[in-house]
């Protein structure tokens, strides 16, 4: 059971630089250039973290992110299954500070 969870862990590891860290910065502080392009919120810090669910994660992944205007700020992860997504989602928890 250890392996398929460190199988996962990485595979998150892998899935968040290869699809995520261009915005959201490999530590999650979305201080990369279009991240701050962007005002891409701090996965870090604890307050944003306790703004959104796992669910609302999974959403966001799943369906991209607009803005009020309907642009896309977002866009939907692509060739990441449902259950690498949710590793996706504990990696993003474990950024927390």
């Amino acid at each position: 059971a250890a392996f398929v969870v460190s199988a996962f862990a990485a595979d998150a590891a892998a899935n968040w630089s290869e699809h995520c860290a261009k915005c959201h910065g490999e530590s999650g502080k979305g201080d990369t250039k279009m991240g701050k392009k962007l005002s891409i919120a701090d996965l870090t810090d604890a307050k944003v973290q306790a703004n959104f669910t796992d669910a609302a994660a999974l959403t966001a992944m799943k369906e991209g992110i607009k803005d009020k205007a309907g642009k896309v700020q977002m866009k939907p992860i692509e060739n990441v299954n449902e259950a690498e997504m949710k590793a996706l989602v504990a990696h993003v928890r474990k950024l927390q500070k």
